[in-house]
Order: structure tokens, then sequence, then C-alpha cells
């Protein structure tokens, strides 16, 4: 099944967007290129750079802001060696493109399950609710903007908030009402394996509604919307590791 050429140049616009806007474009090429699970070497090469180190050097912030023509290579590189390898991540990303509130702040599918209490480990998190289900494996994550959440996305756009499984963890942060952001769980066909808010605690009703759906609800304490998707990224490397057959030590389990 092939991708439209207009669904490549709307998620291209997108990501050289947020490059040229961004405060720190190094940090988000890096994002972007993380996000599409591409190394800093197989772009160099399908950029045809000159010097391998010109990438670590733009996401260290070693050199200055990239040029637009350098920005469209690079996005464009990323896209063809995404395509040639199925196109998986374009179709992701197009539809969370599609939507008008960018509620989505990352997600992503990881290359082997991973147990819940690891995902409370990475996150600083704590079960507040349906503990007795917590024993459940994720096979990724979806970072969403609560409040955009709550106020743009409609019926049929809950569902793409789950990406290409249910089997993950919905992520709240920027919280105003606990109670709202579970409804969208609530009214959506389709369910999480776990629900996390980030830096606010769930109230009673959110909690009910867990119960109701029979979904774990987890509080992280995070420090900050960054360290908590850079530590979501971090499980991702991890389970990446364990796949490829590298010796990973496990985090610690956590007592009950």
């Amino acid at each position: 099944m092939s991708v439209s050429p207009s669904i490549r140049e709307v998620l291209a616009r997108r990501i050289a967007g947020e490059i040229i806007f961004s405060s720190k474009p190094g940090s988000t090429m890096r994002k972007w290129r993380e996000l599409f699970a591409v190394s800093q070497i197989s772009l160099s090469e399908r950029m045809q750079l000159s010097s391998g180190t010109v990438i670590s050097d733009y996401e260290a912030g070693r050199r200055k802001s990239p040029g637009a023509k350098f920005i469209r290579r690079f996005v464009w590189a990323l896209l063809k060696i995404d395509e040639e390898k199925g196109s998986r991540f374009i179709r992701e990303f197009a539809k969370l493109t599609s939507s008008p509130s960018m509620a989505v702040v990352d997600l992503r599918e990881f290359p082997i399950p991973v147990r819940v209490e690891y995902l409370c480990k990475a996150i600083n998190g704590e079960v507040m609710g349906n503990a007795e289900k917590s024993g459940r494996e994720i096979n990724g994550y979806t970072v969403v903007d609560a409040r955009k959440a709550v106020e743009a996305l409609s019926g049929l756009e809950y569902a793409q908030l789950l990406g290409a499984t249910t089997e993950r963890a919905l992520v709240f942060t920027n919280v105003e009402n606990p109670t709202l952001a579970m409804m969208i769980v609530r009214v959506s066909n389709l369910k999480p394996q776990v629900v996390v808010f980030h830096r606010v605690k769930p109230d009673n009703e959110a909690v009910e509604l867990a119960d109701y759906e029979q979904i774990p609800l987890i509080y992280s304490d995070s420090p900050s919307l960054e360290q908590l998707v850079k530590s979501l990224r971090k499980l991702y490397r991890i389970a990446l590791r364990i796949k490829l057959g590298r010796r990973v030590k496990p985090p610690p389990k956590i007592s009950a």
C-alpha cells in the first residue's frame, strides 16, 4: 500500500517548520531522527554529506542553525529512508499531522513488550488506580497534551492517539481537569493498556472511570515534560538494545 505524495508533503512541512521555528533546531532535528529510528551515520550517507560528524555537530549545538536547503535535504532523507522500510513512521505521523489540535507531543512503538513496572520506574510513576491490572505489558506510548485534546479533538480523532496499537501507555500532560482527560478514554471505542497523568494526581472521579474501564491509572512526578519524554525515549532505547541482543541492566523491581 503506497503513501500519497500529498501526505509526504504535509509531513515534510511539519518537520521542517518545527526545526526552523525551534529555539534549539539541533535538538529538534535529533527528536525527529530518533522518532524515525534513523542513525546519524545512515542519515549522513543518505544526505551524501562530506563529513560524518555534520549531523552530530548540529544536534549537539556545535554548529549554527542549519539553512533552509540543509533542512530540506534532512527532511527528505528521513522520509526516503522510512519509505524504503515500508513507510511505517510516515503513516503514523501523517495521521497525527492531519489533526488541527496538534495534541500529540510524542509517540513510539517499542520493539519488544515492556512491563508496566518498568514504565513506572522510568517516569517516577505511582499506580493510583486499578493496581491489580498493573502487571500488564505495553507495546508503545503516546504523550498527549490533555488540554488540547479536550478542547479540539473530535470523536473520530480520539483513536489516532493510540498510534499503531492499543497495547500502549496513553500519557496525559498539561492536565487541567483529570476527569475530562479520562473521559477521552471513556468515550473512545479503543482503550489503552494504561493511562498516565503527568504532574497532576488523578481525582476520585478519574480513578472511578479508570476502575470502570479496568485500566491502571498512574501518576508521574517527572519534573518536566522534557524529562518525561526523555525518560520514555530512554526506555525505548533499552528495549531496542534488548531486542538486538545486547546486555542491559534491568531497572529494579518496584516494591508493592
